[in-house]
């Protein structure tokens, strides 16, 4: 009988000393490729995933010396039922990046320039004004946080599209990548209302979206998702 081994299993044994020692004694067990591939985890972790940025336009967000500025719009009939969700969601992918060595522009500077310029209407504007390498605009069609055509089931929904400015020397920007967000959480079936309470799901969903967004810009591994689900 074939001896199989998944990722999940090879983290939650890593976790103790034991644990890592046992599956040290696992590998000597396997022979050719399971061997290989478990030993290759266990030496240098799992493949990542290279992100879409990074792939679509062979630059980096990670590169030594760049500032990215994230920027969110939702139009009106999308804020009535979730105010502020555009400042919430640019925030939550701002701290996302910063967790990841992304250098991001501070959320309350970028929103205290758009509360002042009201007017604005192009990403390259607060590129310009916050003198930052790279504009994440991020443009929400749609949000929910409710399972459709139900009050009693939450499930975390976005339409929508990240579009990256890329700014030069003289302060002008040009769209250098675009791509479409389509957003559901949990991924395989909708939460009783009555398990998380309704902002305890909002904070939920948002650090999820940020997540999902986030990964355009840097690497990720294969088995990440398991925990979106449910």
């Amino acid at each position: 009988m074939t001896s199989r081994v998944t990722f999940q299993t090879v983290q939650h044994l890593l976790r103790t000393k034991l644990g890592g020692l046992a599956l040290f004694v696992f590998c000597l067990t396997l022979t050719g490729c399971n061997q290989f591939i478990l030993l290759s985890y266990l030496l240098t972790g799992p493949p990542s995933i290279e992100p879409d940025f990074d792939a679509t336009t062979r630059k980096s967000m990670t590169s030594h010396g760049v500032t990215v500025a994230i920027v969110c719009y939702a139009p009106t009939e999308v804020k009535w039922d979730t105010a502020e969700i555009d400042q919430q969601i640019a925030k939550h992918v701002a701290f996302r990046l910063h967790s990841k060595k992304i250098k991001t522009v501070a959320p309350d500077a970028v929103q205290a320039w758009l509360d002042e310029h009201s007017d604005w209407d192009e990403p390259e504007e607060i590129g310009r004004a916050l003198g930052v390498n790279y504009v994440i605009y991020i443009d929400v069609e749609r949000f929910s946080l409710f399972e459709e055509n139900s009050a009693n089931l939450r499930r975390g929904r976005t339409e929508g599209l990240v579009k990256v400015f890329e700014m030069n020397e003289q302060g002008n920007g040009d769209m250098i990548y675009s791509k479409e967000i389509v957003s559901v959480y949990p991924t395989q079936i909708a939460r009783d209302a009555t398990l998380t309470s309704y902002d305890g799901f909002k904070r939920e969903y948002l650090s999820r979206l940020s997540e999902e967004i986030g990964r355009l810009f840097y690497e990720y591994y294969n088995g990440d998702d398991v925990h979106a689900a449910t």
